[in-house]
């Protein structure tokens, strides 16, 4: 399913996108966990800050989704059911337009260990669960509104 304007676009497995449906926005947050309640949240902000988002639910979906539109922001979290998000973060930085995209880390993950793992591989931010909705709210829109200049 794919929607312009704030409403949202999902790659969920299992749920193709027909060919009759519009092209994705130009600029919008890739929201990456596997957890459908977590996955809506999250983007139910970024509609709160007046961005267009899309749901991955794996890793190879959020990768899938770099590769068909460059994001403006990446949400994403470490825990996925194929590729770990560290797996995912090197990736989209391996890649010429990847280097930009601000990458925020949103996980269960609350040890300095995998902190500092994450930014190592290149997340811009990180935000452990259960996560302050109002911090939240200011990465993304932080983020996911300015240009790379601007970040």
């Amino acid at each position: 399913m794919v929607q312009t304007g704030e409403d949202s676009f999902d790659s969920r497995p299992g749920r193709p996108e027909s060919a009759s449906t519009p092209a994705a926005p130009a600029r919008y947050v890739l929201v990456v966990d596997d957890d459908p309640i977590i996955n809506e949240l999250v983007r139910a902000y970024v509609g709160l800050v007046g961005l267009p988002s899309r749901g991955a639910y794996t890793g190879t979906d959020a990768i899938e989704a770099f590769r068909e539109q460059t994001p403006a922001l990446i949400v994403l979290d470490l825990m996925l059911p194929d590729l770990s998000g560290f797996d995912v973060c090197r990736h989209v930085r391996a890649t010429a337009t990847g280097r930009e995209i601000p990458i925020v880390m949103l996980t269960a993950m609350p040890d300095d260990g995998s902190r500092r793992r994450g930014m190592e591989v290149g997340a811009t931010d990180y935000l452990t669960k259960p996560f302050d909705p109002d911090r939240l709210l200011d990465l993304i829109s932080r983020y996911g509104k300015g240009t790379p200049g601007e970040r």
